[in-house]
């Protein structure tokens, strides 16, 4: 059976109704994440972690949009969240890998203190900004009343 949202409710993900001032929100924010991502005298891991924190919002957009959040007091929400993508707004599958290789990346950082590479930083740079774009297009052609 393919995955649907639907299947998720109780496991992963809550119901909730599409909310077009959260949306907004999350869209500034995501679009402040990445303008921070691209200040070159912040370090490598804090231009890595404002790109993560911008998918992480699209991500959630992207829930939202169709009726849906992360049960955020499971653990895994923000690979829930990730992996839902192709299902909340058509992303590729390839896509989808990239973004939560820098899940993987993002956590290694986190919890372990590895480093960042430079390359990582950029690839979760134009990762989050091709996001955004594909968002916008997604909402302004499936339900352009929440923009």
């Amino acid at each position: 059976m393919p995955m649907t949202l639907k299947n998720l409710l109780g496991l992963s993900l809550d119901a909730v109704a599409p909310d077009k001032a959260h949306i907004g929100k999350l869209l500034a924010a995501a679009e402040r994440n990445l303008a921070d991502a691209r200040l070159q005298g912040l370090s490598t891991e804090n231009r890595f972690d404002a790109s993560y924190k911008a998918i992480m919002q699209l991500a959630m957009v992207a829930l939202n949009a169709n009726g849906y959040r992360t049960m955020t007091s499971k653990p895994g929400h923000h690979q829930t969240a990730i992996q839902t993508l192709p299902t909340s707004v058509g992303l590729a599958q390839n896509k989808v890998i990239v973004l939560d290789a820098l899940r993987k990346q993002r956590n290694l950082s986190d919890y372990s203190g590895d480093l960042v590479s430079d390359a990582a930083a950029a690839e979760c740079l134009a990762s989050a900004s091709d996001l955004l774009a594909h968002v916008r297009a997604w909402l302004a052609a499936h339900r352009p009343e929440l923009l």
